[in-house]
């Protein structure tokens, strides 16, 4: 998907980009939120990177429309499109990919699995950068179970597999050697 433009107060999204925010907007709706012209950009900004968004790389692309926008704005944003499943964190990139679970679920839930745990396996390409969802189904009951025999109760589980993308791997291009954070 091509990167939103910017005009005098407002961003520009491709078509797709627009169908996904107004699916979202009546999924919000119908589950008593409100999508809010910020939240909407900010997410529609998310929708429209190739790779995933960092809180400052979205600040830089929402303030050509919105020239006052400060962190917080995007914060408070990124905090409600997170509550609501609408995107996940990549803990290990400082950034964030939407998530269409939720708005899309035929069974109308933003949970993944019947303990309530949200669900989300990532390829992150150390080549390019950009991340893909796997969402197996496998294996959120094994961490599930996992953490259950430990007297955890999982709320939440997130995995982030490291690597090159095909494309990378063809390309001979060598993976981008990343800090280790604490927890990783």
């Amino acid at each position: 998907m091509p990167d939103s433009s910017a005009t005098a107060d407002t961003l520009v999204f491709s078509p797709e980009v627009i169908q996904r925010l107004d699916l979202t907007a009546e999924w919000c709706q119908r589950n008593g939120q409100r999508l809010t012209e910020t939240r909407r950009q900010v997410l529609g900004l998310i929708l429209s990177s190739e790779k995933p968004s960092g809180a400052y790389d979205l600040l830089a692309r929402l303030r050509p429309a919105h020239p006052k926008a400060a962190p917080p704005t995007v914060y408070r944003a990124l905090d409600f499109l997170l509550e609501n499943s609408l995107i996940h964190r990549l803990e290990r990139l400082s950034a964030f990919v939407g998530c269409s679970h939720a708005v899309e679920c035929p069974h109308g839930c933003n949970h993944h699995d019947e303990g309530g745990m949200h669900r989300a396996q990532f390829l992150i390409c150390r080549g390019c950068d950009r991340a893909w969802e796997l969402e197996q189904e496998s294996i959120a009951p094994v961490l599930t179970r996992a953490a259950q025999s430990m007297g955890f109760r999982a709320e939440a589980a997130t995995v982030e597999i490291e690597g090159l993308c095909v494309a990378c791997q063809k390309a001979g291009i060598q993976p981008v050697r990343r800090p280790k954070t604490a927890a990783g």
